[in-house]
């Protein structure tokens, strides 16, 4: 089996937009990232918090495989806690993926308690 490697073997990438693309070089990437607002989402109820994030590294792993670089990231948190994680390769796929976790670790507000029928 042959070893897929990806044009950009050091796995680097900066948004132009949404759309990630490839920054061999290391200077140019690094300053990027510092001086960029990553944040794709970020939401909060009590405390706890959803935060999508572009990482700015492959984090795919799968260099076996052929597969597109994982490069967006949705954590959640209660507190300091981590109590959930995904990633995704596209910016349009970390928005729904946000939406999903948020729906999942976020409590239901009832906005109208409904009176009992006697």
């Amino acid at each position: 089996m042959s070893r897929y490697l990806p044009n950009n073997e050091t796995g680097k990438y900066i948004l132009n937009g949404h759309e990630p693309v490839e920054e061999p070089d290391l200077f140019k990437w690094a300053i990027w990232l510092e001086t960029t607002d990553r944040h794709v989402r970020d939401s909060f109820q009590g405390d706890v918090r959803v935060s999508t994030v572009f990482l700015g590294l492959d984090h795919s792993f799968a260099s076996w495989e052929r597969s597109p670089p994982i490069l967006f990231e949705t954590m959640a948190f209660v507190g300091d806690e981590s109590i959930g994680q995904e990633r995704y390769a596209t910016w349009d796929e970390a928005e729904e993926g946000h939406q999903r976790m948020v729906s999942k670790v976020f409590k239901a507000t009832p906005i109208l308690a409904l009176p009992d029928k006697a």
